[in-house]
């Protein structure tokens, strides 16, 4: 295996605000690999921000080593590099935000042109490269536009041509698409994907979308309290997924949360909730057609889906199983037998709130 381009080795990060302690990251071990998409999801206050300081070097941690492309930042509470050296390193690592935070004074190519003012280019080469750019995003048609004239999505296209002006080998998106309309979200995750594919751009997508992970990434750390409580690959975590917040997020696409939050769930007699994730050889199968013919036990399906998870077919079914408890027992050895992960859904919060 490849040397991890993101290596942090036990990383904490402690503050105080006054006389309090605050562990915003708790020993996070974490690597990622050249050519990576990887999703670090979790919800707001889980300590993705800190995390993200931390990758980008502008958080230097309280315990243990950053490493970022072959070189060791800091450790043990160190700083093992020049501060020349850190800042030259930090432009090399490019960041997308939220908030687009374009020059809306200046148009879309000087925008670009402003993140090049410390490189060795001339002017016309300068130029030319915004150009190149913008066009990789599918903007050049509108250089001379100004932010104000353009769409969320288009300025977000700007913002990505600018993170990628110094050539990085690193592109991490802080909520990026957390301001955008649905259609422009997944434009700038497949622009992601597509700049990862054909550039062999690493990208590590910070979020608390579960469907943006889904989309783009091949890998996942989930979050909660500072720490990663979960992390591998996207399919592996997403068949089996082995804490509570995990299977939330698994099970919380917003297609199932708008259609669970149709049924009166809370009354439920001689019946249970459960999720059903099951892969690409199991998709095609009418699975609870077998349970019904083999154990005769029903299942009502409420809600489900096939997506493509890195190349791979995965299913999710949301069901009530029906019967005595002896029966729906042998329903979830039925499934389990045949390599349907099977999650009873008791904590109904997650399309309650």
């Amino acid at each position: 295996m490849a040397q991890p381009i993101i290596d942090l080795n036990n990383v904490s990060v402690t503050f105080k605000q006054g006389k309090e302690v605050v562990h915003a990251v708790q020993d996070v071990n974490l690597q990622i690999q050249p050519g990576d998409v990887y999703g670090i999801v979790g919800y707001s206050g889980a300590g993705k921000s800190t995390l993200v300081r931390t990758i980008n070097l502008l958080q230097q941690p309280s315990e243990g080593s950053v490493t970022v492309d072959g070189d060791i930042f800091f450790k043990d509470h160190q700083q093992q590099v020049s501060k020349k050296e850190l800042q030259t390193k930090r432009r090399n690592i490019g960041m997308i935000f939220q908030h687009f935070n374009l020059l809306n004074e200046t148009s879309v190519i000087e925008n670009v042109l402003f993140a090049l003012k410390h490189s060795d280019l001339d002017e016309d080469a300068q130029e030319k490269k915004a150009l190149e750019l913008l066009e990789l995003v599918g903007l050049k048609d509108k250089a001379d536009f100004y932010p104000v004239q353009l769409s969320g999505g288009e300025q977000q296209r700007v913002s990505i041509a600018r993170a990628l002006a110094n050539d990085p080998k690193i592109l991490i998106s802080d909520e990026a698409t957390s301001a955008l309309d649905p259609q422009n979200t997944n434009q700038i995750l497949d622009l992601l994907k597509k700049l990862n594919r054909e550039i062999g751009l690493t990208v590590v997508l910070i979020t608390h979308e579960m469907d943006a992970v889904k989309r783009v990434a091949n890998k996942i750390a989930v979050m909660e309290h500072g720490k990663i409580i979960e992390k591998g690959k996207l399919q592996d975590v997403f068949l089996r997924p082995k804490q509570e917040l995990t299977r939330q997020f698994v099970g919380g696409s917003l297609a199932a949360i708008d259609t669970l939050k149709a049924f009166d769930l809370d009354h439920l007699e001689d019946e249970e909730l459960f999720q059903l994730v099951y892969n690409g050889n199991n998709v095609t199968q009418s699975i609870i057609v077998e349970l019904y013919r083999q154990l005769n036990v029903e299942a009502s399906i409420l809600y489900g889906n096939v997506e493509v998870l890195s190349g791979q077919p995965v299913g999710t079914l949301f069901v009530i199983v029906k019967g005595a408890d002896e029966q729906r027992q042998a329903a979830v050895k039925f499934l389990n037998d045949n390599n349907v992960t099977v999650t009873k859904v008791d904590d109904r919060r997650i399309w309650n709130e």
